[in-house]
């Protein structure tokens, strides 16, 4: 990789297209680096301490309340901002990566939110995370209408879903900007050249600079976005307060911390998410030398498994008594196929919603444009007229933290379909995602990256309990790269089989395959330390 353009301390390494310039501006990158400048340290130093969590956990620390915030869960008085312009009724959201045909559809969906994930749903290529960026523009400037060579047509409604970005996690870095040869933390990336080109147009078209903020573990965590957040308006001149950022809860550890990271977010907070398999990833992930936290399939555990439902009841509870929106998990299924396959797959979706909406969620997420309608009947089922629940503070609600991490009733031994199924989802996604692809359909869902990760994880959570043999294991990797491969023969069977031993069969357990894999595969050998 050579470096291509230079902007101040900020190099850029990627490979120019069309139209990159519009994106990667002296201006923008000079507001990048004034991030991280600011902010690299501190990061840097959050993931150390991630790490000496992690290894405490692993250690047979338990998790706990924190004891040093006890004042702030125990205040009744303090709030969250209030909702911002478009934010006001979430009763249904969908996310997806930010590709364009993709986001005029999720756009036109009837959704009130489209969720533009530049984490989980999209592969991090160079080509990926610009033409992103360029396709928000348009889509905001109302440019991103557009006919296929087949001649399919793709125009944008009078009333599109408003925008909520969701950049990329602290752990991950891009490699094509480069401050010192350092690569910048990928999350400032996506947020700044987001923030930098349309918080302004947003606002000037009645809504905002909203994001999603996924992975974070800890309150100090949610103050270093808020401080972010804090210095970008600064920068530019806007109103503190005018960002908001919802917080997915899809770690074991923010679990606990859910009122603290309202707390620290507060005045640009819009709530919480219920994450669903990464919060299971998280907890295999931070438990995985305990035998006690080995769990059957994961197609058996379900949103219904009492250490889930304690999650997401905290959350609604937590949410409700600070003021701000509670959002369900997504539902991935892709209602298309025979009929009665259909109806059986709208059925879940339905049964899903109907317990979120119950239980006091304001909201829901889902995948593809076609579960709108059934979320959203659920939902106005529940909810009328109004925009949401806030008044329903769940005080019947008591969770301690032995329930956040009760899994022996869930707890089991994987069957042989069940490995099998975790394999071929790795192998096929990880696939996809060397090519390029982050969101992928597979077995009737549209699957993203924490797929895969619980899949890993949970392959090698139970080779280490000796729940299933190594022998068969690799018999099963041996025959899932062969359909594979007859499925796809474009597929890059070696790089999928070093990438999978490499994540779910070595001695430690990477912390995500993401890493791995973007700095090993998707770029080939880094030109630039990590």
């Amino acid at each position: 990789m050579t470096t291509l353009a230079t902007t101040g301390r900020v190099q850029v390494l990627g490979v120019p297209g069309d139209r990159y310039e519009e994106v990667l501006t002296p201006e923008a990158l000079d507001f990048i680096g004034r991030l991280d400048a600011a902010f690299a340290a501190r990061r840097f130093d959050l993931l150390t301490e991630r790490r000496r969590r992690s290894a405490l956990l692993r250690g047979g620390t338990p998790l706990d309340f924190p004891r040093a915030t006890m004042s702030i869960r125990q205040d009744p008085d303090w709030r969250v901002a209030r909702p911002a312009p478009g934010l006001t009724d979430r009763r249904v959201e969908i996310t997806g990566p930010p590709e364009r045909s993709t986001a005029v559809n999720a756009l036109n969906s009837g959704a009130q939110v489209w969720m533009a994930d530049f984490e989980d749903a999209t592969s991090p290529t160079w080509e990926n995370i610009v033409q992103g960026q360029l396709n928000l523009i348009d889509a905001i400037d109302r440019r991103i209408d557009f006919t296929t060579t087949s001649g399919k047509e793709y125009r944008l409604t009078d009333r599109p879903a408003t925008i909520m970005v969701r950049p990329r996690g602290w752990h991950l870095t891009e490699k094509h900007l480069v401050i010192d040869e350092r690569p910048v933390p990928a999350a400032l990336v996506d947020f700044g050249l987001y923030f930098f080109h349309c918080a302004q147009r947003q606002i000037d078209a009645g809504s905002g600079p909203y994001f999603s903020l996924p992975k974070l573990e800890n309150r100090y965590e949610a103050r270093l976005w808020n401080d972010v957040f804090l210095l970008a308006q600064d920068l530019l001149d806007i109103p503190r307060g005018t960002i908001r950022a919802t917080v997915l809860i899809e770690t074991i550890t923010a679990a606990f911390e859910m009122e603290e990271i309202l707390y620290e977010l507060r005045e640009h907070s819009a709530g919480l998410d219920a994450g669903r398999w990464d919060y299971l990833f998280s907890l295999i992930k931070n438990f995985a030398h305990r035998p006690d936290f080995v769990l059957p399939d994961r197609a058996t555990v379900t949103m219904t498994a009492p250490f889930l439902r304690a999650c997401t009841e905290l959350l609604v509870r937590t949410c409700h008594r600070r003021g701000a929106h509670a959002i369900g998990g997504m539902a991935a299924q892709i209602p298309g196929g025979e009929p009665a396959a259909r109806e059986a797959a709208l059925a879940k979706v339905r049964l899903d919603k109907e317990r979120e909406a119950e239980d006091g969620f304001d909201g829901s997420l889902v995948a593809h444009p076609g579960l709108v309608p059934v979320c959203r009947t659920v939902f106005d089922g529940v909810l009328g007229d109004r925009p949401h629940q806030l008044e329903r503070t769940r005080d019947d609600v008591h969770v301690t933290a032995e329930d956040l991490v009760a899994v022996r009733c869930t707890a089991g031994r994987p069957t042989s379909q069940g490995v099998r199924d975790n394999i071929a989802v790795a192998l096929r996604y990880y696939d996809a995602w060397l090519r390029g692809q982050g969101a992928v359909a597979l077995n009737g869902l549209m699957e993203d990256a924490a797929t895969a990760e619980i899949a890993r994880v949970q392959i090698w959570q139970w080779l280490k309990h000796r729940a299933v043999d190594r022998e068969t294991v690799l018999g099963l990797l041996d025959e899932e790269l062969a359909v594979l491969g007859a499925t796809y023969p474009w597929a890059r069977l070696d790089q999928v089989r070093d990438l999978f031993e490499r994540t779910a069969l070595g001695r430690e357990l990477p912390a995500f395959f993401t890493t791995e894999a973007y700095a090993r595969h998707l770029l080939g050998r880094p030109a630039v330390r990590a």
